[in-house]
């Protein structure tokens, strides 16, 4: 490999380190509010109780699992299993972006912006892998192909669609 294309390569693991570390650090503290309560935020039956007014049924296996898929983003910041969790991280975005929609695009009217941001990194994630400085590029993970991240991202959207689908109107 030539220099100036082993410099490059070593910049694009730092820069999938970096973009791994923010997505999914902002991932995995959003999962925890939901799940446990952590860092201020509404823990499962709080979150659960939200997940209702805005149409999700049934609400608390709704909370579980915006939970989960959000807190799998402390995967993604180590770089282990980070095309499957990340594809988890992109479809948790996806319903987060739909039930923020209504408000338009910017974050300061409560529109999208911010899970739609999360959401399209947590994807491309799941499309590249997680570069050299991962846990799963120590290991040679074997689900760090590309086939895998495909699948995962398609088979994520296809059950966050259908989940969108069956969400009731939100209550007032």
């Amino acid at each position: 490999m030539s220099d100036d294309n082993s410099k490059r390569t070593k910049a694009l693991d730092v820069g999938l380190l970096t973009l791994r570390t923010a997505v999914g650090a902002t991932l995995f503290a959003h999962g925890t509010q939901k799940l446990a309560g952590w860092f201020n935020g509404p823990g499962i039956d709080g979150t659960a109780a939200g997940m209702e007014k805005m149409g999700f049924r049934p609400a608390k296996l709704s909370a579980v699992t915006a939970g989960v898929s959000e807190a799998a983003g402390g995967l993604v910041a180590l770089g282990a299993g980070t095309r499957l969790a990340s594809a988890a991280g992109a479809a948790a975005m996806l319903a987060a972006a739909d039930v923020h929609r209504p408000n338009g695009f910017f974050s300061q009217n409560g529109g999208l912006e911010f899970p739609a941001v999360l959401g399209v990194a947590s994807a491309a994630l799941a499309l590249t892998g997680p570069g050299r400085y991962s846990v799963d590029g120590l290991i040679g993970h074997r689900l760090e192909q590309e086939r895998v991240g495909v699948l995962a991202l398609a088979a994520a959207t296809i059950g966050a669609a259908g989940v969108l689908y069956k969400r009731k109107s939100p209550t007032a």
